[in-house]
């Protein structure tokens, strides 16, 4: 038979031990073909609507300029009756305007962006271990694709600030689980050739996502802020029901929970795409029966990491660095209206997006060729010092007329280390836990960046006047936070483990590895 012919040459490789499931998997579906690597990419573009959604606040929070309709130069809105001043655009443009928040406090304005990442956070703690235990990869990421969406369009309707930023915490509950259900369940749909190339797919996915934004928020500047989020939610429902007939349940998280049945027929079906036939599936049939499915709590995979004392550690250093990698991934974009100097909104949004390219290609590249450990303490360091350099080069008003180009080159260099970090720190997360916790400690790594996005817009308002409480406060966060790098195991090389189990032999006396 063709499973039992390749059996043994894999059995002698392990000294006759049980094949690891990454290895049976493999042997079965071959070479990951074009039509499987597709549908792989296909969840990729699920990133595209993660990366609209989390910087849409950016056009449809902004303050609209405005100017006085009488004899005064310089004015204030908030001093002047109704009638002495305009808008520049029509109100409807932005829910600042529309509702009038431009005299209130800095906490009103950023509390429906502060609601999207607190519902991150939220999502994240309830939803990331759903995936690993009740539901699965598949089942989670169209459960937060539909509440995502669905709270989109709803938001275009809603009536006043306050039911705007009930929904957004609701988008951002059902948000938290897109990209890394995406990232998981993609990795684990092809062999090992491919997990660099899919998971990088989804970053240049987000960068597509983020890129349109100021093209649609151009294309609708005079129209209101509402269409923004009917244009992002509607093909993100349409997207969702595509996935629901396309897309397989990861194999490896099928057997991991006992799910034998199921995972051969995955295993059939990921096999036929390849071009692979095969009559017997014996060596899945001997991993389902080895591997424990751990306990069916919600938050079983969070007491399974909190019992290995390794594993907590491990999970609560890379989620320390990934906040504060978080504060300028999120700050930067929100923080360009503070660079001085009149600068265009719609072109310096497009400026930070297009970092996110580039970003991607080099993170790519640095996962390939290069140790996990050093490329991130690099990258968050100069993230760090780029930042603290917005605060030291002096405004276009105060200092030299380059000074505002000059500013906004190392705000985007900023970005862009940070954006490349956080590339690195999700493929990194993978590497570090196994199949039976994975997509939990992914999860909660990419939801230990969302803090700074709680942080980051109130930063952002406080640091109008005074930039070294955004700046000078981004900077010290990731450079600082980042150090904690240096305390993880470097994982180039080695092959994912599956259970804890397997993680602790193929880690000796772990501390923090």
């Amino acid at each position: 038979m063709a499973g039992d012919m390749v059996a043994t040459p894999l059995l002698t490789s392990h000294d006759a031990k049980t094949p690891s499931i990454d290895d049976a998997i493999e042997t079965y579906i071959g070479a990951t073909g074009a039509r499987q690597l597709l549908r792989a990419m296909l969840l990729a573009v699920a990133w595209a609507f993660d990366g609209q959604q989390v910087f849409v606040s950016v056009f449809t929070d902004a303050e609209p300029q405005w100017h006085c309709t009488g004899a005064a130069v310089n004015c204030s809105p908030c001093a002047l009756t109704p009638g002495a001043w305009e808008w520049d655009r029509p109100a409807v443009t932005s829910e600042v305007s529309e509702w009038a928040l431009t005299c209130g406090s800095p906490a009103l304005v950023s509390l429906p962006a502060s609601s999207f990442f607190a519902g991150n956070l939220a999502g994240g703690f309830l939803l990331t271990t759903l995936a690993d235990t009740l539901l699965g990869r598949r089942k989670m990421l169209l459960l937060a694709l539909v509440t995502m969406s669905v709270a989109g369009v709803l938001t275009a309707f809603c009536p006043n600030v306050w039911v705007y930023a009930a929904l957004r915490f609701v988008c951002g509950f059902g948000r938290s689980m897109v990209g890394t259900s995406s990232l998981v369940l993609s990795t684990e749909l092809v062999g090992k050739r491919w997990r660099d190339t899919v998971s990088v797919a989804g970053f240049v996915f987000f960068f597509v996502g983020f890129m349109s934004l100021p093209a649609l928020a151009y294309a609708l500047r005079d129209a209101s802020w509402r269409y923004m989020y009917l244009y992002m939610s509607l093909p993100s429902l349409g997207y969702s029901v595509l996935l629901y007939f396309l897309v397989q349940e990861s194999p490896r998280w099928l057997l991991v929970r006992g799910l034998k049945q199921e995972a051969i027929e995955t295993v059939r079906q990921i096999a036929s795409l390849n071009g692979t036939t095969t009559s017997s599936f014996s060596m899945l049939d001997t991993c389902a029966v080895e591997i424990d499915a751990g306990g069916e709590g919600m938050f079983a995979t969070l007491w399974s990491m909190w019992e290995r004392r390794w594993a907590f550690r491990r999970l609560a250093a890379i989620m320390t660095a990934s906040f504060g990698v978080g504060i300028v991934y999120y700050g930067m974009p929100l923080n360009v209206g503070n660079l001085g100097g009149g600068s265009n909104l719609y072109l310096n949004v497009a400026y930070n997006a297009a970092a996110e390219l580039p970003a991607s290609i080099v993170s790519w590249l640095l996962m390939g060729r290069t140790n996990r450990r050093g490329s991130l303490l690099a990258l968050t360091t100069a993230s760090g010092l780029c930042s603290l350099a917005c605060v030291v080069i002096p405004e276009e008003g105060t200092g030299t007329g380059a000074s505002a180009g000059l500013r906004m080159a190392t705000e985007v260099a900023s970005f862009f280390a940070s954006c490349t970090a956080y590339d690195v720190i999700l493929m990194y997360s993978i590497e570090l836990f196994p199949t039976s916790v994975r997509n939990s400690a992914v999860g909660l790594v990419r939801q230990a960046v969302v803090p700074g996005g709680v942080l980051a817009p109130l930063l952002v308002a406080i640091g109008r006047d005074r930039s070294y409480l955004s700046f000078g406060v981004f900077g010290v966060a990731v450079g600082g936070l980042g150090m904690l790098i240096a305390c993880l195991p470097e994982t180039r090389g080695r092959r994912m483990s599956d259970t804890m189990e397997e993680e602790e032999r193929s880690t000796p006396c772990p501390v923090l590895a």
